[in-house]
């Protein structure tokens, strides 16, 4: 059996999943890979609750604002990125610490990523016309007409999800469906999966509180530095969408405010349901003292 392990910590925002992989960082005296999408870019620190300077300092983090959102990124760029990171880690780490609410970038970690075909860009331009002039819904409509099963599962309101299945259904003449499932993991290390949990109306509460302190600490001026470039991918996130809306006159300060909330409520409901996928985690209450749920590992 393979001695490498990855220890995955995982959990809604705000449930406390940082102090938790510092604290195994130390017990274990080796480093942190991030796999908080939101995290990768220098020019987003307070809206997306980067550890602190003295979080980071305590242990070794990597994938930490190591971007511009001037640069593209991809899941399958993380994925090949991260893996490098882990061989060279684990030359002289027996376990490495995994955190992040990005299920989706942990999951290629750990599980491998789906091959895909090409695609032609010049797709995917047409495609984000389509989607300005005509709307959601009729990418919509198109991907039911290309790929019924996958439009039954996909999230209908997130319009990159379905664009890239559209592009590849369009690219290859195939259901993106099909190119599903032929994923391979690492044979290098095994993972163990963390999940926090929290009651939920305690996780709201967190989550409100947490907005108030991102506020306190300048979350709008961080936001307004950035309104020129609004239209950037990674941009388009709780807790910054919802400022541009104002600084566009949609709604006061209030209102925005009050907006980030419901919004990092709803993608901390998202989030929940994606971990209720792994069955083989190891559950631990975000209310527990942390030496006690270190004696677990």
């Amino acid at each position: 059996m393979n001695s490498k392990r990855l220890l995955y910590v995982a959990g809604p925002t705000a449930s406390g999943k940082t102090a938790l992989a510092i604290a195994l960082a130390q017990k274990f005296k080796t480093e942190i890979i991030s796999c908080d999408s939101r995290q990768f870019y220098k020019e987003m620190t307070i809206g997306t609750a980067v550890p602190e300077t003295n979080e980071l300092s305590a242990v070794p983090h990597h994938f930490i604002q190591q971007l511009s959102i001037h640069e593209p990124y991809s899941v399958g760029a993380f994925q090949r990125e991260a893996l490098a990171v882990l061989k060279r880690l684990f030359k002289t780490k027996d376990t490495v610490i995994l955190v992040g609410g990005s299920g989706m970038y942990a999951d290629a970690l750990i599980e491998g990523l789906d091959v895909f075909p090409d695609v032609n860009p010049q797709i995917r331009i047409g495609l984000k016309e389509q989607l300005e002039k005509e709307g959601l819904d009729k990418l919509a409509e198109k991907l039911k007409e290309l790929d019924p099963g996958y439009h039954q599962k996909v999230d209908l309101g997130n319009p990159q999800r379905i664009i890239r299945a559209l592009e590849v259904s369009i690219a290859s003449g195939l259901p993106y469906s099909s190119f599903l499932g032929n994923k391979k993991a690492p044979d290098f290390f095994t993972t163990k999966k963390i999940v926090i949990q929290w009651e939920r109306q305690s996780l709201y509460d967190r989550i409100n509180k947490r907005v108030d302190f991102m506020v306190d600490a300048g979350l709008e001026e961080e936001v307004r530095n950035l309104y020129t470039y609004r239209e950037i991918n990674a941009l388009q996130t709780v807790g910054y969408r919802e400022w541009f809306s104002y600084f566009d006159g949609a709604f006061d300060r209030t209102t925005a405010i009050e907006e980030i909330k419901k919004n990092t409520r709803r993608y901390a409901k998202r989030q929940t349901t994606w971990f209720k996928r792994y069955t083989d985690a190891v559950l631990v209450q975000g209310n527990s003292e942390i030496s006690s749920i270190l004696k677990e590992f």
